[in-house]
């Protein structure tokens, strides 16, 4: 049985790109070496998206010109890996233990150019502290000002956006810089998990971290994207909603916080993708009305809101290492840093190695998602393509 052809001939490879990054602390630096392997090759990068730590390596990328990125995110990695406790030699001893160690001088003395543990007597009430915050993210401000040209990011050389949420509210809100000024505070505000890091104030409202209410940026970067242009989308998530059955303390406190800050990646990104899919398609069945009825007015608006171009979602989770726990997303040892950033680098490089997976995206307008993460048995899943004639029934390409 044929198939309906593409609606569009757009080459997919040479269209709008945007990078979509998850929370996750420490685990950031696996999307630092993802995109050090994508700017290897590929510097065309038309839009930035990100939550907490995502926020923050999206900042380094998009306020910085596009030969010195790479080198700011060594840098801020470095910077947060480079207390004594952290640049202990994995050699040294257990792998396990020496994590857990680097974990325990995160929460005592802080994060190099990130955060200090602040020195309040009044933390001695415990819960009843008049305080909202264990920390002190001033570090951070000055890092962010020192490695982020800010002038860069609000000259929308390229799209920038970031997600919080509104205390008082606790609606989901995305700061972007198509619809106003980014300074540090945005990206702060982004990363502000509590009761770690206090809420930031911007415009008389306080925020805290995204991640909260959701740990990707996928469906703000999909809800905005223009319907007339073909979009290429780089998710890169830090936490993956799949594991095994956990069987001590700290392997279900590991297990729980993957389920939490997944956000659901695997059923959001199927069902987004599923939603768009299905308007395209009732917009290819109202194309085969008659004409009169096709050219009406009203028919024609609704079809307009329901075409959408070819979206590509090349999807990459990072995978636990067997000596990791809960602790993980606040373990900055230079070690692991280092770990996470090889991993994020060999993952994306494999996944560019092997153009063949990627083939055959653009059949028709929709979306076709990728998921990179099992290299033995990557999931392709393709829009609905409707048959050349209304007698024949509907086929379907999901792989």
């Amino acid at each position: 049985m044929a198939l309906r052809p593409s609606t569009s001939n757009v080459d997919i490879t040479k269209v709008k790109k945007a990078l979509v990054l998850q929370g996750g602390g420490a685990l950031g630096a696996y999307q630092a070496g993802v995109y050090a392997a994508v700017a290897d090759r590929h510097r065309g990068l038309s839009w930035v998206a990100g939550v907490s730590i995502g926020a923050i390596n999206a900042a380094l990328i998009a306020g910085n010109a596009p030969e010195t990125r790479v080198a700011r995110l060594r840098e801020f990695w470095n910077l947060v890996s480079s207390g004594p406790t952290q640049r202990v030699p994995a050699w040294i001893g257990d792998r396990a233990i020496l994590n857990q160690w680097s974990a325990v001088s995160t929460t005592m003395l802080g994060v190099p150019g990130f955060f200090s543990p602040r020195l309040d007597p009044t933390l001695l009430l415990g819960g009843a502290a008049p305080l909202t915050s264990y920390y002190d993210v001033a570090p951070l401000k000055a890092t962010l000002e020192r490695l982020v040209d800010f002038d860069r990011i609000n000259s929308r050389e390229m799209r920038f956006s970031v997600g919080a949420v509104n205390v008082r509210t606790g609606n989901s809100i995305y700061f972007d810089n198509e619809t106003q000024r980014i300074g540090p505070e945005h990206i702060m505000a982004s990363g502000a998990l509590p009761p770690g890091f206090a809420p930031v104030r911007i415009d008389g409202e306080d925020y805290w971290d995204g991640g909260i209410v959701s740990n990707t940026p996928l469906q703000y970067v999909l809800d905005n994207q223009s319907r007339s242009d073909p979009l290429v989308v780089l998710q890169v998530d830090l936490f993956s909603a799949h594991g095994p059955m956990p069987t001590t303390i700290a392997e279900t406190l590991e297990r729980q916080k993957d389920i939490t800050y997944s956000s659901r990646t695997r059923m959001n990104t199927d069902a987004l993708a599923s939603n768009l899919n299905l308007q395209q398609a009732i917009a290819d069945l109202i194309n085969k009305l008659p004409a009169p009825l096709r050219e009406d007015a009203s028919v024609a608006a609704i079809r307009a809101q329901l075409m959408h171009e070819p979206i590509e979602i090349v999807h990459l989770i990072y995978r636990n290492k067997p000596y990791e726990a809960d602790s993980k997303d606040y373990e900055f040892s230079r070690a692991s840093v280092d770990e996470h950033w090889d991993a994020g680098e060999r993952d994306m490089r494999n996944t560019l190695d092997h153009p063949e997976a990627l083939v055959g995206a653009a059949q028709a307008n929709g979306v076709t998602t990728f998921d990179m993460t099992e290299p033995n048995s990557r999931r392709v899943r393709r829009p609905m393509l409707l048959p050349e004639t209304p007698a024949a029934s509907t086929a379907s390409t999901a792989a």
